[in-house]
C-alpha cells in the first residue's frame, strides 16, 4: 500500500459503468479502478456477477474467483430487463466517461443501450464493447468462454507436451490477455477525446486479442509458413531452455546465448561440450537437443534446487524455481514488490490480494476498496450520482428494479 491521494490518481475524476461479468471485462475495469476510476459495477437481480458463485474456495460468502478482479469498484444492482431499470442505466451514461459491455453482439441494442443510442446522450462516451469473436463476421453470434477462443486462438495447439494432447493453460490468459488491450484501448481513448471532444466505440473480442498474443509463433507462420508444434516448457529455437528436474523441485533456465552456454559449461564441470561439434552452436544444440537434453536432466538431478538456484545465480545464468503458490508468494522479491495487498472486507475481515503489476513513480496505483457486495452500493451511487431522493429509490425497489445489499 501507499500514501498516494485518489485525487492524484492517473484516471481520478473519470467515471466508468461497467456491465460485464466473468474475467476480461472485470478485468478491465480492476485496472482502470486501480489507477483512480470510480468504478461503477451494474449487476443483475438475485446472482449478480456469474463469478460470484464460481467456487469453491469462498471467503466470507465470496467466491476467490469473484474476488480476484473486483476491488475498487462500487456495485449497483439494476434490471435492465426493465424499462425503468434500462433508463436509469441511460441516465448513468449520460454522466460517465466510459461503459464496458460485454454481452452478445445485439443484445445492448435491445435494451436501448447500444453505443448508437448511449452516444446521442453523451457524445463524449467511450464505449467498449468485449466478446468472443467481435461485432461482425460469420462467428459474430456465438458465445464463447476463455478455454474455447485458446483453442480457436491457436494458443491450445501450441501448449502441452511435445509429444502429448492441446492442453489449455493454467489461468483463463485469454480473458486476462482482453482485458489488458481494452484497459490500454479505454485510456488511449480518453486521450484522444482531449484533443477531439468526442468518445468513440471500442469493438475488442477474445479472438483478435489472442491472435495477437501469438507474437512471434504467428510470425514464423506468417512469415515463413513454419507450422507451430507443441514444446512443453522448451523453446523450438533455443536449447537449454526449459525446465529440468532436481532432487526435490523443478528449475527453469535460459541458456539463450553463447556467452551463457560457455558459462553454463564451466558451471557444471562439462567443459568438453564447448569443443563438442554436436553442442558447438545455438543451431546445433537444436539440432542435437535429443542427445544433449537427457546429459542436462542427470545434471540436474544430482543437487536440489536451491544448490542449483545458488550456483546459477552466482554464473549470472537466468534462472528460476517452479514455484507453486505457497512458494510464490512466501518469495522475497514478490514480498518486497508489493505484489500481495491487503484490503478490510465486511465479510472477510482482513482480505488479501495480488498487488497492482504497474509500479507508476508519481502515480502509483492504490487498492481503496474492497471487491463489493452484490448492491451494497446501490442506494449510494443513486443518490450521490443522480440525485435521487429516498422515495424515489424506495419506488424503483418496490417495483424490483434495483436491489441494495
Amino acid at each position: 500500500m501507499n500514501n498516494t491521494s485518489t485525487n492524484e490518481l492517473p484516471l481520478s475524476g473519470y467515471r466508468v459503468l461497467d456491465l460485464s461479468r466473468i474475467l476480461a471485462g472485470p478485468y478491465c475495469t480492476m485496472i482502470l479502478g486501480d489507477q483512480g476510476a470510480e468504478v461503477i459495477k451494474v449487476e443483475r437481480p438475485g446472482t449478480g456477477d456469474d463469478t460470484r458463485t464460481w467456487g469453491p474456495p469462498f471467503a466470507g460468502g465470496e467466491s476467490a474467483y469473484y474476488l480476484c478482479c473486483n476491488r475498487n469498484k462500487k456495485s449497483i444492482v439494476v434490471d435492465l430487463k426493465k424499462p425503468a431499470g434500462a433508463e436509469l442505466v441511460r441516465e448513468m451514461a449520460k454522466v460517465s466517461d466510459v461503459l464496458v459491455e460485454n454481452f452478445t453482439p445485439g443484445l445492448m441494442r435491445s435494451f436501448g443501450l447500444d453505443y448508437e443510442s448511449l452516444r446521442a446522450l453523451n457524445p463524449r462516451l467511450v464505449y467498449a464493447s468485449i466478446t468472443a469473436y467481435g461485432q461482425d463476421g460469420p462467428y459474430r453470434d456465438r458465445p464463447g468462454y476463455d478455454m474455447v477462443l485458446s483453442a480457436v486462438g491457436g494458443l491450445m495447439h501450441i501448449t502441452g507436451e511435445r509429444n502429448g494432447n492441446p492442453c489449455k493453460v493454467g489461468v483463463a490468459i485469454t480473458d486476462v490477455l482482453t482485458g489488458i488491450y481494452a484497459s490500454g484501448a479505454i485510456t488511449s481513448s480518453l486521450l484522444w477525446r482531449e484533443r477531439s471532444g468526442r468518445g468513440q466505440y471500442l469493438d475488442i473480442s477474445l479472438l483478435d486479442a489472442q491472435i495477437s498474443g501469438l507474437a512471434n509463433i504467428a510470425s514464423n507462420y506468417l512469415v515463413a509458413r513454419q507450422e507451430a508444434t507443441r514444446w512443453g516448457t522448451a523453446h523450438e529455437s533455443i536449447v537449454p531452455y526449459q525446465v529440468f528436474h532436481t532432487q526435490d523441485r523443478p528449475i527453469a533456465i535460459a541458456v539463450a546465448n553463447q556467452k551463457l552456454w560457455v558459462n553454463f559449461c564451466r558451471l557444471v564441470g562439462k567443459k568438453e561440450w564447448l569443443d563438442d561439434p554436436r553442442f558447438g552452436s545455438n543451431a546445433k544444440r537444436v539440432e542435437n537437443r535429443d542427445v544433449l537434453l537427457p546429459l542436462i536432466d542427470e545434471l540436474f538431478a544430482q543437487k536440489t534446487c536451491d544448490e542449483w538456484m545458488e550456483m546459477l545465480v552466482e554464473a549470472a545464468i537466468p534462472c528460476g524455481p517452479v514455484n507453486n503458490m505457497e512458494h510464490l508468494f512466501a518469495d522475497p522479491q514478490v514480498q518486497h514488490r508489493d505484489m500481495i495487498v491487503e484490503v478490510p472486507h465486511p465479510t472477510i475481515g482482513t482480505l488479501r490480494l495480488a498487488g497492482i503489476p504497474i509500479k507508476n513513480s508519481e502515480t502509483p496505483g492504490v487498492v481503496r476498496m474492497h471487491p463489493p457486495l452484490l448492491g451494497e452500493h446501490t442506494e449510494e451511487v443513486l443518490t450521490d450520482v443522480l440525485g435521487y431522493r429516498p422515495d424515489q429509490i424506495e419506488a424503483l425497489k418496490a417495483q424490483s428494479v434495483i436491489d441494495s445489499d
